[in-house]
């Protein structure tokens, strides 16, 4: 794509993950949708072009990217239309930044080589039975005992969180609100941790569950931070968590007008391809205006981040503008396809299927319009 925002570096990298979506992903994103489930050694494989790195310290296995290149690393794996395959395989990218950032260093030798490698896997559990991005009044409790935290209580939505080996959980250590949130690294062999596999709507290849902590023993060490101070680290997450989602959803929004139109200029009606017909040209036309909209938008936001800046309202607004523009895309695909667009095995299909994970997930659009409105002043 032409832009003055990618290097030939960004391009090159453009062209690694493209080539590896083709031959690593999308000749089986259908067979592991049907499945529930895609192999492990995916992990290592997509370790092995430094995907699972991306952003993170050098020292434990990482590659120094910029906004730039983790906006081309999500938007290549957003080609295959296999969304719950790349919730999972890039689940350390909200389960591992806390560890990275505020471990302990003896945490993070052990913990950060073994996931941005593939050989573990990581995940974040934030969202409880009773609650979702109200993260100040979240339940479960982790009381100090001697050199440990006993943790009880229950997360649920967790992505990856059947297979994770580390989970990021946010507890309480202290009082009520904010000030008594704490992260904690808590390993998947934990003795008292149980885990409930949940059916979705869509994300089929990815494993979602629901966590249970029947007083887990957690080593006092795996607190990730300082205790009462694990509410900034997880807003500090949930904005790079947008800005992934916002990046993703542009992209397989234009993958679906990329499918549509293939599938115009082939698919006849009244004796000549549909694209000939002006409300189906009508309709490519407005899906490309939406998504040109929507990267310039992103793009534009990502350079304000180099920069320093941490312009919150527009990410929320990004996430918004993204999933809208998913959500419009991925409908028009489908009606376009007709028939073909309900037929599972297709990737507008698939696409169509996930619209709604990523309207909810990492906040509600109502949520991300009533933060924006508060940094606003209003």
């Amino acid at each position: 794509m032409n832009s003055p925002f990618y290097t030939a570096e960004h391009e090159a990298y453009r062209e690694v993950v493209r080539r590896f979506v083709e031959r690593e992903i999308e000749p089986f994103a259908h067979q592991w949708d049907e499945a529930g489930e895609f192999p492990r050694a995916l992990y290592e494989k997509a370790a092995g072009i430094g995907l699972l790195g991306l952003g993170f310290p050098e020292e434990y296995g990482g590659t120094p990217a910029d906004q730039f290149m983790k906006i081309v690393a999500s938007q290549e794996l957003a080609r295959a239309g296999a969304g719950g395959v790349n919730a999972s395989l890039m689940s350390h990218t909200i389960g591992s930044p806390p560890i990275a950032r505020a471990a302990r260093p003896e945490i993070k030798a052990r913990v950060l080589p073994q996931v941005l490698s593939g050989r573990k896997i990581s995940a974040l559990a934030i969202t409880e039975p009773g609650g979702g991005s109200d993260v100040a009044n979240l339940r479960t409790r982790a009381r100090r005992d001697g050199d440990h935290y006993v943790v009880s209580g229950e997360k649920t939505f967790i992505t990856s969180g059947m297979r994770a080996d580390y989970i990021t959980v946010a507890v309480r250590t202290g009082g009520q609100g904010a000030g008594g949130v704490s992260l904690l690294l808590i390993e998947g062999d934990t003795p008292g941790l149980s885990r409930t596999k949940l059916k979705k709507m869509g994300w089929w290849a990815s494993d979602t569950a629901t966590l249970h902590f029947d007083d887990c023993r957690v080593p006092a060490e795996n607190l990730i931070g300082e205790e009462g101070h694990g509410f900034r680290l997880i807003m500090q997450n949930f904005n790079s968590e947008r800005i992934g989602m916002a990046a993703s959803c542009t992209a397989y929004a234009r993958v679906c007008l990329e499918e549509a139109i293939a599938y115009a200029k082939e698919r006849k009606t009244f004796g000549k391809p549909i694209a000939q017909h002006q409300v189906i040209r009508h309709k490519l036309v407005d899906m490309a205006q939406r998504v040109a909209a929507s990267q310039a938008m992103l793009e534009m936001l990502a350079w304000r981040l180099e920069q320093g800046e941490s312009p919150v309202a527009e990410i929320c607004m990004m996430k918004n503008q993204a999933t809208q523009t998913m959500a419009f895309c991925a409908s028009e695909a489908v009606q376009i396809f007709g028939g073909a667009g309900f037929m599972r095995g297709v990737k507008v299909e698939r696409i169509y299927r996930e619209v709604k994970v990523n309207a909810i997930g990492g906040g509600t659009e109502e949520i991300m319009k009533d933060l924006a409105s508060r940094q606003m002043g209003l």
